[in-house]
């Protein structure tokens, strides 16, 4: 009986650590464009549909988010259906609101969605436009 007791004793104390460890980490934070700063590299794979058939697309490419909305890929490397184009300093512009969720447009080039962690150390990002995109990933920070 002892035993059982102590194991439950031992159950609620850990569980009682994990929710005030993860209150606290949620507690009061929220996003802004200052959330996204420094290099992320975003790298991702994906379909077109042109014509009710899908061509597939490839992308690996350098964020940097300024921390005020605006951004730049110094470069990328884009592959779709096989035909390959490369960039560099392409302009762009973000905003993130205090949900963390928010949308990136490049110009010229593609939007997405996008929602942040609080810390703004990963992007998980979906493409939305130009055409019929299918293409998810995640941009991660590489420097500050």
């Amino acid at each position: 009986m002892k035993r059982n007791t102590k194991q439950a004793l031992a159950a609620a104390t850990l569980a009682l650590a994990f929710g005030v460890a993860n209150a606290d980490d949620n507690h009061g934070k929220s996003c802004s464009d200052a959330t996204l700063r420094g290099l992320y590299v975003f790298s991702t794979a994906g379909f077109n549909i042109v014509g009710g058939v899908a061509q597939p697309k490839a992308i690996n490419e350098q964020i940097r988010f300024n921390g005020d909305g605006t951004l730049t890929a110094p470069v990328a490397t884009v592959s779709i259906n096989g035909n390959v184009t490369r960039s560099s300093d392409t302009p762009g512009s973000y905003s993130l609101g205090l949900n963390c969720a928010g949308s990136l447009s490049f110009s010229p080039g593609p939007s997405f969605d996008l929602i942040a962690d609080s810390r703004g150390t990963a992007v998980y990002m979906i493409q939305t436009a130009p055409g019929s995109p299918v293409m998810q990933g995640v941009a991660e920070r590489v420097t500050r």
